[in-house]
């Protein structure tokens, strides 16, 4: 089937008419099976790096603090609609904010219980919640558990790279109680509730320090988060020439001791997918790989919108003009930022496309891409530094697998040059 070409030149990319072209060839959108329900708008922490309230988009401020019960049963109803509608018999569902424990005990024991009864027993709903992790207390867990909710909870690692970031409007540091909430869920009466922990990189803490710290908690999955950033607004201490890579040797080392483990300790999503993908196999992530993007994201007034993490790009970068009220999900999947991140390699500009590495990186995370005069038809500003990691991954696993006797570098190392990748 012959594909037009995406007009990658022209910002801001992608945009309507590239949709439409793309359906005039045949091409047909993935439905969604994962959503993201932001319940209450407002957070109990003033996390320093935070996308959702000290990026270009500042939105928030006008969204209502909770999400009303019209609008859960409204949203409820266009899930089960959408899933009804393509056949979808397993979904998932994540409660999200700001922080949704703000929402008090009995709304939350509402939201899962209109959830679940607008899908009925012909979906497997998988439900999850995530949090800073301040208000988990034994009471909270307790209804947690009785709710079947996983929960993940966001942390840094130790006091000091935990405290850094992760503070209080007044200034004081979280890590003491988000602490204790984590030895009360690593504890045998809680474990089977804990999910992921999500932890962004931070050059500054020491990578195999860090891991330790999380590992403490005896999480079944941790999610390394690299800072979300573009080619306007660089991450903390990225080189923009690509000479040094600080993230990859950060992970590098983190692999290193991860993958070195006598048993497996737990699963480090990234590096996990990243083996995966180098395997020939195809992970269900939008951070590596092509994989199209199948979750979609209801705010407190009923708005569909793009991921959070666009908010970094330009204010209204994640709007789409959409709602539960008067739209579909289907018609989120046809928006140009929904439906790019469904088109594989297609989706990427040309330089990506090009890169032999595409299939692994998949241009890396959609949010790290964006440039003012091309939108988000670029590398991604991790480029070097993913480019780096992937290739140090891909020759240590080689060298396990390759048999006794053949060399264990067979293939080409493809490190663009600095140039390349700007």
């Amino acid at each position: 089937m012959s594909r037009p070409p995406l007009r990658h030149a022209e910002p801001p990319w992608p945009r309507a008419s590239d949709v439409r072209a793309r359906q005039a060839v045949g091409w047909v959108p993935y439905p969604f099976h994962s959503f993201v329900l932001k319940v209450h708008s407002r957070c109990d922490l003033a996390c320093d790096y935070c996308y959702m309230y000290r990026s270009q988009d500042q939105s928030w401020r006008a969204q209502p603090r909770t999400m009303a019960p019209q609008t859960l049963e409204r949203t409820a109803g266009r899930i089960a609609e959408h899933l009804a509608a393509h056949g979808v018999d397993e979904a998932g569902v994540v409660l999200h904010g700001g922080e949704p424990l703000l929402i008090g005990d009995k709304a939350l024991a509402r939201t899962v219980r209109v959830l679940r009864a607008a899908v009925g027993s012909g979906v497997r709903l998988h439900l999850a919640l995530q949090t800073n992790g301040t208000r988990l207390t034994e009471e909270r867990l307790d209804l947690l558990g009785e709710l079947g909710l996983r929960i993940g909870v966001s942390t840094d690692g130790g006091r000091a790279a935990h405290d850094r970031h992760r503070r209080g409007a007044d200034g004081r540091g979280s890590h003491a109680r988000v602490d204790a909430a984590l030895r009360l869920l690593a504890s045998e009466h809680y474990r089977h509730l804990l999910g992921t922990l999500l932890c962004t990189v931070d050059l500054r803490n020491d990578p195999v320090r860090t891991y330790e710290e999380l590992l403490v908690h005896h999480p079944p999955a941790i999610d390394f988060l690299l800072p979300l950033g573009n080619w306007h607004t660089p991450p903390p201490g990225l080189d923009p020439s690509g000479r040094r890579t600080p993230y990859a040797d950060w992970l590098w080392a983190v692999f290193e001791r991860w993958y070195g483990a006598r048993t497996r300790e737990t699963t480090v999503r990234l590096l996990d997918n990243l083996m995966v993908l180098l395997l020939g196999a195809r992970p269900q992530t939008e951070t590596l790989g092509l994989a199209p993007v199948r979750y979609a994201v209801v705010e407190t007034d009923g708005s569909l919108t793009q991921d959070d993490t666009l908010r970094t790009a330009y204010d209204g970068a994640a709007r789409t003009g959409l709602d539960v009220w008067r739209h579909s999900f289907d018609a989120l999947l046809r928006h140009p930022g929904v439906a790019a991140r469904q088109w594989g390699a297609a989706g990427l500009c040309a330089r990506c496309r090009a890169c032999p590495l595409h299939q692994v990186c998949g241009g890396g995370h959609y949010a790290t891409r964006y440039r003012r005069d091309t939108g988000f038809a670029n590398p991604s500003v991790y480029c070097a530094d993913l480019t780096e990691l992937i290739g140090r991954v891909r020759r240590r696993l080689s060298a396990d697998l390759a048999p006794p006797g053949q060399n264990p570098d067979r293939w080409q190392d493809n490190r663009p040059t600095p140039s390349e990748v700007v």
